[in-house]
């Protein structure tokens, strides 16, 4: 068990309180900032209680088995990584530590485009299963040589951000004029198409100046075709919030889906990934996986969102906090931590293996019935 020198680190908050202490304030605002008012961002936290729990009891559960396969990929625990870039703004290992946790847990790591190691290392350093994050650039040549080196480096399948045509205004990076510094950088992106990550300038977020200049506005469902044609991965698409949206990735022959709101750092006042998860589940159909992410920060936050139909849920944030506090073995350790408080949730309700869930574990607050 970990210790800090105020007593164990239990629960995710313990991970985020040491993180808080050893990262720079202004890293820690672009980790844990929101859009605007960040209005989003608590409520991906506030959704989760609003949900019961229905426990069921006289059930065998002297065993209890979080694993779980996705594209024929089998994890130890649906609770895996979700895409965060520049893990070395928090650990000089970064992304190949995370890779290491994460591995050690038998989680999914979701690799960000913007990792700050080359997709090699990681996947060199991984013990479990690597997907490769993606946003559409402006420079289709980008795209198209990092899809190459992630079906080399043995990545299962590409998970392509929806919900970014702009970045959001996120006011804490733009306070701060947050830009990407030291030897930090995105080494898996030719330094010229990254140049204005690392501009600083008051007022201004250098995340979203780049971006501006760097990700295409106009790409459509119709453009989906030219990565289908580029690559035999499966392809998950990341920021899906309506049934509407759902049904529009299924027809295009999507792999994936990934209901997000970008943990609230995109459309301020959009609507909780927990509130979305069940309206896309129904439009997907049970031929195509959905994962999940946003606000999940202990285990029956994800027993609640595995029931209202999630494959596998997706911690941003955490995982930081756990390479900031204590490398591969703080991810390894939150990860971990999350898995066995889930699988103290399924022994309490009555539900021992993930198949056993289903709606009927849940329950709306009256009152809160949607």
């Amino acid at each position: 068990m970990t210790r800090s020198q105020t007593g164990p680190v239990l629960t995710a908050s313990d991970y985020q309180r040491l993180a808080r202490e050893v990262v720079d304030p202004d890293v820690w605002d672009f980790i844990e900032g929101g859009a605007e008012s960040e209005r989003t961002l608590r409520a991906n936290l506030a959704a989760f209680d609003r949900f019961r729990l229905r426990p069921r009891v006289l059930t065998d559960v002297s065993t209890v088995d979080t694993a779980v396969s996705v594209f024929g990929t089998r994890y130890r625990t649906p609770v895996g990584v979700a895409p965060t870039a520049y893990h070395r703004l928090v650990d000089d290992e970064g992304e190949v530590a995370t890779a290491r946790g994460a591995g050690a847990a038998g989680a999914l790591f979701v690799v960000s485009v913007f990792a700050s190691r080359t997709l090699e290392d990681i996947a060199g350093a991984a013990g479990s299963g690597l997907w490769l994050h993606l946003y559409w650039f402006r420079r289709r040549e980008v795209m198209a040589g990092l899809v190459e080196r992630a079906a080399a480096a043995g990545f299962g399948a590409l998970v392509l951000t929806v919900d970014a045509p702009r970045i959001g205004r996120r006011w804490r990076d733009m306070r701060n004029g947050f830009a990407i510094g030291g030897d930090v950088a995105a080494v898996n992106i030719d330094a010229a198409v990254m140049a204005l990550t690392h501009h600083s300038d008051e007022g201004r977020s250098a995340i979203a100046e780049h971006a501006a200049e760097s990700f295409d506005a106009a790409v459509t469902w119709a453009d989906l075709a030219w990565l289908r044609q580029r690559t035999s991965l499966p392809i998950v698409l990341k920021g899906i919030l309506t049934a509407e949206d759902a049904a529009l990735a299924v027809a295009h022959g999507v792999d994936g889906i990934i209901v997000s709101n970008h943990g609230g750092r995109q459309l301020d006042g959009a609507v909780a990934s927990l509130d979305a998860l069940p309206e896309v589940v129904d439009a997907a159909g049970a031929a195509v996986p959905v994962l999940f992410d946003g606000g999940v920060r202990r285990g029956t936050d994800a027993l609640t969102a595995l029931a209202l139909g999630a494959r596998m849920v997706l911690l941003g944030r955490p995982p930081l906090w756990g390479l900031a506090a204590g490398g591969a073995d703080g991810v390894e350790g939150l990860l971990r931590t999350t898995t066995e408080e889930l699988a103290h949730a399924m022994a309490l309700a009555g539900r021992p293996r993930l198949a056993d869930l289903d709606r009927s574990v849940v329950r709306a607050r009256p009152g809160d019935e949607r």
